[in-house]
C-alpha cells in the first residue's frame, strides 16, 4: 500500500477523492504488527472515530492537514492516556491520565490531524537509543543499528511507512540525530517558535517540538501547523544563500566518518550548483563541553524528580536512570548550570556568523553510523552515556543556542543545515534543493 505525503492525503481528503476514515484505516494496515517496536500505543478504534469527526467538519475543505494520521511522541500530553516519558507501565502506573492535550497536539488536531497513536522513547527521553522495558525500537534504514534516540519511536514509523508526519522533540539532537539515523528530515524549530512545554525546564530552554516527516514539504507544512504560522508552509526561493561549510570537529574525541563527510561535501555542491556560494569555515565550537554535560544531568533531576512528585514509582526508574539523576543533583548543588555560559557562546556564534558572513551553516548531523540497537536499559549507565555521546556530537550546540537547526538525507547521511533564530524558511528552503 503506497504512503502518501502528508500534504497529499490532506489534499484528497479536502478535495473528496478520499475520506479521513480511508487514510487512517490504511495507515493502521500498514502498521500491522509494528516489526520496527515504534509504537507504544496504537489506538485503532479512536483513530477512527477521530477521522470519522474529521470527516464530519464543516471547514474540512481548509484545514491544512485534513485527515493525515499522525504520530505522538510520549512524553507529551494526548488527552485519554497517562504520558510515560518511557518508564515501564509499573513505575509510571500513578501517573495520572492526562485531561487536555499539549498544546502542539491541540494544533494538529485542530488542523485535521488524526492520532494513530503514542510512540516510544527511552527512559526520560536521555538516551540517543531508543529501548524501554517493552522492546527494543529498530532501524528500517540501518538494519541492526538503533534509529537514535529520544525521538527514535517516531523516526523509526515514518522511515517505515507507518504514516508520513510524526511529532517528536529535540533537546540534545533527538530530532536531527533520529531522523539522520534514519534517512528522514527533521527541524527543530528556534526557541519560542513552537509551543515546548517540556517537562519543569524545557531542559533549561533547549528543549523544542519539531516535525519528523519523510519530505522537506512535509516537514515544512508540519511545522507551519505545531507553530501556528502558515506562511511556513510554502518553501521558497532559496537563491543566493551564503553557506558556510563547517567540517572541522565539534569535539577532541570526534572522528566523522569520510561516508559522512563525502555525502556533507556533496550537499555542498549541490547549493553551488544552485547559485549560493560556498566557503568552508571553522566553527568556533566551546573547547568545554561541561555546559552541555551539565544540562543533560541536570535536566535528569528535574524530570526524574517532577515524574514522581506526579505519582510514578521512583523505585522502578531504570539503574540508568537514577545514576543520570543523581550525577544532575550534585551538578545543580554546585551551581554548575549557569544561563551565562550559554549567553556566552551564543555572542560568540552570533560574531562568527556575521563576521563569516554565514546565512546557513551546514555540517554532519552524525558523526558515524549509530550504535548498535540492544536493550540498553538492562546495561550500565556507563554504556548509554558512552553510546549518547559518541555518535551524534554535531547538534547538541544548537540546542543551548536556541538556533533553529535540521537534518536533510543526502546520499543516504544527514546533512545538517543552521541558521541564526528566525531562519526556519531559509532552513527549509535550502533543504529542498538538496532532497533527491
Amino acid at each position: 500500500m503506497t504512503l502518501l505525503t502528508a500534504a497529499a492525503t490532506a489534499d484528497g481528503v479536502r478535495e473528496g477523492r478520499h475520506t479521513a476514515v480511508e487514510t487512517t484505516r490504511q495507515a493502521l494496515d500498514r502498521i500491522g504488527e509494528d516489526e520496527v517496536n515504534g509504537w507504544r500505543v496504537v489506538r485503532p478504534e479512536e483513530a477512527l472515530a477521530e477521522a470519522a469527526a474529521v470527516d464530519a467538519r464543516p471547514d474540512r475543505y481548509s484545514l491544512p492537514l485534513a485527515g493525515v494520521p499522525i504520530a505522538i511522541k510520549d512524553n507529551v500530553a494526548v488527552s485519554g492516556y497517562r504520558v510515560l516519558d518511557g518508564v515501564s507501565a509499573a513505575c509510571g502506573a500513578g501517573l495520572p491520565v492526562e485531561q487536555t492535550d499539549h498544546p502542539v497536539v491541540k494544533r494538529l488536531r485542530a488542523a485535521g490531524a488524526v492520532v494513530v497513536g503514542l510512540t516510544r522513547v527511552p527512559e526520560l527521553c536521555l538516551w540517543a537509543m531508543t529501548d524501554d522495558a517493552e522492546a527494543v525500537v529498530a532501524n528500517p534504514h540501518r538494519p541492526g543499528r538503533t534509529p537514535g534516540g529520544s525521538s527514535g519511536g517516531s523516526a523509526a514509523v515514518v522511515a517505515a511507512g507507518h504514516v508520513a508526519l510524526a511529532h517528536g522533540n529535540d533537546g540534545l539532537g533527538s530530532l536531527r540525530g533520529p531522523a539522520a539515523a534514519a534517512g528522514i528530515v527533521a527541524i527543530k524549530p528556534g526557541r519560542g517558535v513552537v509551543p515546548a512545554e517540556l517537562g519543569p525546564t524545557n531542559w533549561f530552554g533547549m528543549a523544542e517540538n519539531g516535525p519528523m516527516t519523510r519530505t522537506v514539504a512535509d516537514a515544512a507544512l508540519g511545522l507551519s501547523v505545531m507553530a501556528a504560522r502558515p506562511d511556513l508552509a510554502e518553501i521558497g526561493d532559496a537563491a543566493g544563500l551564503r553557506i558556510g561549510l563547517g567540517l572541522n570537529r565539534p569535539t577532541p574525541a570526534t572522528f566523522t566518518s569520510q561516508t559522512i563527510v563525502d555525502a556533507v561535501r556533496g550537499a555542498t555542491t549541490t547549493l553551488a550548483a544552485q547559485g549560493h556560494s560556498v566557503r568552508e569555515v571553522r566553527v568556533p565550537y566551546p573547547a568545554s563541553p561541561l555546559p552541555l554535560l551539565a544540562r543533560w544531568v541536570a535536566a535528569a533531576a528535574t524530570d526524574a524528580d517532577d515524574l514522581v512528585a506526579r505519582g510514578a514509582d521512583a523505585s522502578l526508574l531504570q539503574a540508568r536512570t537514577r545514576r543520570h539523576a543523581a550525577l544532575g543533583r550534585l551538578v545543580a548543588d554546585r551551581g554548575l548550570v549557569r544561563p551565562a555560559d550559554a549567553a556566552a557562546l551564543e555572542s560568540v556564534l552570533e560574531r562568527f556568523f556575521a563576521n563569516e558572513r554565514i546565512d546557513v551553516l551546514v555540517t554532519p548531523t552524525l558523526a558515524r553510523r549509530p550504535a548498535r540497537a540492544r536493550r540498553y536499559s538492562a546495561l550500565p549507565w556507563a554504556v548509554s552515556a558512552a553510546a549518547s555521546l559518541g555518535y551524534a556530537p554535531h547538534p547538541s550546540l544548537w540546542n543551548l543556542l536556541g538556533w533553529p537547526a535540521m537534518t536533510v538525507p543526502v546520499r543516504g547521511e544527514g546533512v545538517q543545515l543552521i541558521a541564526r533564530p528566525g531562519g526556519e524558511a531559509e532552513l527549509l528552503a535550502v533543504a529542498a534543493e538538496l532532497e533527491v
